[in-house]
């Protein structure tokens, strides 16, 4: 039987995770699961920064008009996107023994757990974009990468730097709810 080529790197990564997640002992399952969920998590991480930088270099440029409601539509596709991919590939892959509820009522779950994430997220992002981004172009500034950046590139950087600190808040608050409500049927 032919296998493609895209599974080998998914065996190995498997493999890997296993034998990182054998040193610990009784807690073995558990360590592979969150390792599996971090790796799902980093791939939503490129879907959501690919989506919102889209985003923002085309449609919802971070400029006025209504800058806060174009970096919270961007920011809020992108989370989306993510979620939905992080769905799939937790269904899937993280959690297969998951399955004893249908897959409507572990996405209804799923998506519930992430709107809370998403709520403190929008709230976080539209709090601290401006004052990230002149930190950001500041810091750029002194390491002589930068003289000036529009208002625009400003906002963007801003907006990266402060979803990027949410996104490692709301992994862990995912994770850990996910965990045990949305998959609380595995062992």
């Amino acid at each position: 039987m032919s296998r493609s080529i895209w599974t080998y790197p998914f065996d190995l990564l498997n493999r890997v995770i296993f034998k990182i997640s054998l040193r610990f002992g009784d807690k073995a399952k558990e360590v592979e699961r969150f390792l599996k969920f971090s790796v799902v998590g980093i791939i939503g991480a490129v879907v959501d920064f690919g989506v919102l930088n889209l985003l923002q270099s085309t449609a919802l440029r971070p400029e006025q008009p209504d800058l806060q409601l174009k970096v919270a539509l961007a920011t809020g596709t992108a989370f989306t996107s993510a979620v939905i991919s992080n769905f799939i590939w937790n269904r899937y892959w993280t959690y297969p023994d998951s399955r004893s509820r249908p897959i409507q009522q572990q996405l209804v779950q799923f998506f519930i757990v992430n709107a809370i994430g998403l709520a403190f997220r929008l709230w976080f992002v539209r709090a601290t974009f401006e004052p990230l981004g002149d930190v950001g172009v500041d810091a750029l500034r002194g390491l002589g990468l930068a003289d000036s950046l529009t208002g625009a590139a400003t906002s963007q950087l801003g907006t990266n730097m402060a979803q990027f600190i949410a996104l490692w808040i709301v992994m862990v608050w995912n994770f850990f709810v996910n965990r045990y409500w949305t998959y609380n049927d595995v062992e």
